[in-house]
């Protein structure tokens, strides 16, 4: 095995069926794109030519950056949920009775399809006969909102189950990060006197570091290009009030039928990730990795 791995040639052989896949679904699509938002294109027809008209005319887009804001918020409710899911697996690895369970039942929402779940909470928001608003009624709320239908409100009341949904995914990253700082570690502080808060902001934190690094660039990411479940819930609506950039894209290029410019905002949208990852690794880089046997 030593001798193969030794192999440049063979190393290259094995690398290159993975490299051509890559090559072929990431960034030749990448290539195309930004191709395609130079020229205005029905999808269909001959391709005109029109350099960075699409760029230019994005740039003074306002309902696109309406969007872009409104992708910023749920990222930035994202990132600071990521706090509850620590704390709920901070709470689930400290051998707590039950433990076990309770990872099942919050793993559940990542187990249904974005569709499944749209489903179950445009019935939970029924303006009449929803859960949320029988609750309201009950306590006294004579005419709770219609939560999809009101501009001011539907924003955030599709941020509740997307962040619900990918709530199981982010616990069970922090449990098996927790889980696998050693308890020796651990007890020493509970000799030299810490509790567990000390425990846990001391030496829990310090030493999961650098996986919730990782989660925020997931979180955030992930959030700027959200699509499937704010399109079957709301499509963007009521008049764009929770339009996003993915959605906004889609309804350009697929019901406009501008694909030129569609492909702009794609790549734009790939441009913003990258831009929003790099700044989140240089506000969380460390000179020191905090490492541990």
């Amino acid at each position: 095995m030593d001798k193969v791995m030794s192999n440049k040639k063979m190393i290259a052989l094995y690398v290159l069926p993975a490299l051509l896949l890559i090559l072929a679904i990431v960034y030749i699509p990448i290539v195309l794109t930004a191709y395609y938002g130079l020229n205005e294109w029905n999808g269909i027809g001959r391709m005109k030519f029109v350099g960075l008209d699409n760029y230019a005319e994005l740039l003074g887009d306002r309902t696109f950056w309406n969007s872009a804001w409104h992708s910023l918020l749920l990222a930035v409710f994202s990132c600071a949920s990521l706090l509850v899911y620590l704390a709920i697996a901070m709470v689930l690895a400290a051998r707590i009775k039950g433990a076990n369970l309770f990872r099942k039942i919050y793993l559940i929402p990542m187990l249904l399809s974005s569709v499944a779940i749209a489903q179950l909470w445009l019935r939970i928001y029924h303006p009449s006969n929803g859960i949320v608003n029988s609750v309201l009624e009950s306590l006294g709320f004579a005419n709770p909102p219609a939560w999809l239908s009101e501009p001011k409100l539907v924003l955030f009341a599709l941020f509740v189950p997307i962040l619900w949904q990918y709530a199981g995914f982010y616990i069970l990253i922090y449990y098996a990060a927790l889980k696998n700082i050693p308890s020796s570690l651990e007890e020493a502080a509970k000799i030299d006197g810490a509790n567990s808060w000390q425990i846990a902001w001391k030496i829990k934190l310090p030493l999961a570091m650098e996986v919730i690094k990782v989660t925020i660039v997931l979180a955030a990411v992930g959030s700027l290009k959200y699509f499937d479940l704010i399109y079957v819930m709301t499509d963007g609506g009521p008049n764009g009030s929770s339009e996003v950039m993915a959605s906004y894209m889609y309804h350009t290029a697929f019901r406009a039928y501008d694909f030129g410019y569609g492909s702009a905002i794609g790549f734009f949208l790939l441009v913003i990730c990258l831009v929003v990852t790099w700044i989140i690794r240089k506000l969380t880089a460390t000179k020191d990795t905090i490492q541990y046997s």
